[in-house]
C-alpha cells in the first residue's frame, strides 16, 4: 500500500486540484483494486460498503482512540470560532454544489463533507491542530482500479507543523497502511457480493 509521488496524483483530472489550489498536499497514497467489471464508481463502492469504505486494524483504532482521548483532555479537537476559518467548501462553484451527492457541510464523524462526486470525495476537519482535507478518488484503468487517498494540511498556527511531525510516523507506518488494507478488504467483499 504505497505512498506515491505527488506528480502522479496531480496529473489526474480531479476537481480537488482547483478547489484546494494553494493548500499544501501533505502526502498521497494509492492501492490497486482488481477489476471485476467496468464502470464501478467510488460512490457505488461506498454504498456497497455500507457507507464505510475504510476499516482500520485494532492497532490503528487504538492509536486513533488515544489521539482523540488526548485531544479531548487538552482541547485540541474544538473547532476554532467560525470567524477564524473558512470551509474549503467556499471554493465550490454552483455546479460543484449541484453535482455533489451529499450537501457540503454534512457531518461524517469528526469530518465535514466538502463534496462527494461519483468518483471523488473530499472531507475536511478543522480544529486547534490543523485544517486538513482527506481526498478519496477511484480511477478506472485498463486492467484495474486505483484508489487514491490524499491528505492536505493548512496550518492553523505554530503548533500545526509540530503536531504533524509528531503524528507522521504513526500515520505513515500504522494508520494509512491499515486504512488502505481496509479499502482493499471492503472492495473484495463488495466484489464477492456482486457490486
Amino acid at each position: 500500500m504505497p505512498q506515491i509521488k505527488a506528480r502522479e496524483f496531480e496529473a489526474l483530472p480531479l476537481r480537488v486540484h482547483d478547489v484546494l489550489a494553494g493548500v499544501p498536499l501533505h502526502d498521497v497514497w494509492a492501492v490497486d483494486l482488481p477489476k471485476k467489471r467496468a464502470g464501478t464508481t467510488l460512490y457505488q463502492f461506498h454504498q456497497a460498503a455500507g457507507g464505510r469504505t475504510f476499516t482500520l486494524s485494532p492497532a490503528a483504532r487504538a492509536l486513533l482512540r488515544l489521539r482523540f482521548f488526548i485531544g479531548r483532555i487538552v482541547g485540541w479537537d474544538r473547532e476554532p470560532a467560525v470567524v477564524t476559518w473558512e470551509s474549503f467548501a467556499a471554493q465550490l462553484t454552483p455546479d460543484d454544489r449541484a453535482r455533489s451527492l451529499a450537501p457540503p457541510g454534512t457531518r461524517e464523524g469528526p469530518f465535514r463533507v466538502v463534496y462527494r462526486f461519483e468518483n471523488e470525495q473530499l472531507l475536511e476537519i478543522v480544529n486547534r491542530t490543523v485544517h486538513a482535507a482527506a481526498l478519496s478518488a477511484l480511477v478506472e484503468r485498463d486492467d484495474a482500479y486505483r484508489f487514491y487517498f490524499a491528505v492536505y494540511v493548512r496550518s492553523v498556527g505554530r503548533f500545526t507543523s509540530i503536531y504533524m511531525a509528531a503524528i507522521d510516523p504513526f500515520r505513515k507506518l500504522v494508520v494509512y497502511p491499515s486504512l488502505l488494507r481496509g479499502v482493499r478488504a471492503r472492495w473484495d467483499a463488495a466484489s464477492r457480493s456482486g457490486t
